[in-house]
């Protein structure tokens, strides 16, 4: 993933050579399979803001796509007198640590120049096709849960079989389940982990799969009722595997 910084805005200085705070813009693109639930997890912020910087009114994004994260940064505004030294002293840092986070190279300062101290990140992303993930609880071997994208896009695939499928949603967490799949995949290790619970008979065990509005899973576990066209998606909330339901899906078995 790359990250690029795009703009950086004074929000306001509490007083002349002491800190103040700015804001900054980010651009970062997402890679496949991304979704706004993921990318707010790894920018420690929530869907929510994802969708309030951006201007959207759902959870569904696509390849490309570039979405606005917030950065807010502690700063430090230079007054006649100050040296470095005596900033990164005032601020618990060392001079090394001051120069690289402004990126000086040399520790030649001016009245007027602003300084960053700290930064805690929110940031702006380039997303590939997703959305808020949701789900829905049914019997399968394995039982976690993880929220799944309103909508992903299809993979480009010629030789990819294309299947229409019954899909239901299930968590690891339910009583006498162990989080281990028939594959042997630890869901309550990995909550991240995308997997389905197919037939083999329809799907082979261990086969990458895109499914509608989830993105590229693995098909590594089985169930019970899981049979024909019927998936069960792992997601690692039970709120999430719920609201998922029942739902018809398209899927493509990637390999």
């Amino acid at each position: 993933m790359k990250k690029q910084i795009v703009a950086l805005t004074v929000i306001a200085a509490l007083s002349v050579g002491a800190a103040g705070q700015a804001s900054a813009s980010s651009v970062h693109t997402v890679e496949k399979g991304d979704t706004l639930w993921s990318i707010s997890k790894e920018m420690n912020v929530t869907v929510q803001d994802l969708q309030s910087w951006n201007g959207l009114d759902s959870t569904v994004i696509y390849p490309s796509q570039e979405l606005k994260i917030e950065e807010m940064l502690e700063t430090h505004i230079v007054v006649l007198g100050d040296t470095l030294f005596d900033i990164a002293k005032q601020h618990n840092l060392s001079v090394d640590e001051l120069m690289e986070r402004n990126q000086l190279t040399s520790e030649l300062i001016h009245p007027g120049d602003e300084l960053v101290i700290e930064g805690t990140k929110k940031v702006v992303h380039k997303v590939s096709a997703a959305s808020l993930p949701s789900v829905n609880v049914s019997n399968t071997t394995a039982k976690t849960s993880a929220p799944v994208a309103a909508k992903t896009s299809a993979p480009v695939a010629s030789t990819a079989k294309e299947l229409t499928v019954t899909s239901t949603a299930y968590t690891a967490t339910c009583e006498g389940c162990t989080g281990i799949t028939a594959t042997g995949i630890d869901l309550l290790a990995n909550p991240d982990q995308k997997v389905i619970s197919v037939d083999p008979s329809v799907i082979p065990l261990g086969s990458k799969v895109w499914v509608e509005g989830y993105g590229e899973a693995i098909a590594g576990d089985t169930g019970g009722a899981i049979k024909g066209n019927k998936i069960d998606i792992f997601i690692p909330s039970k709120e999430d595997a719920i609201n998922w339901g029942r739902k018809t899906v398209k899927i493509k078995i990637l390999d």
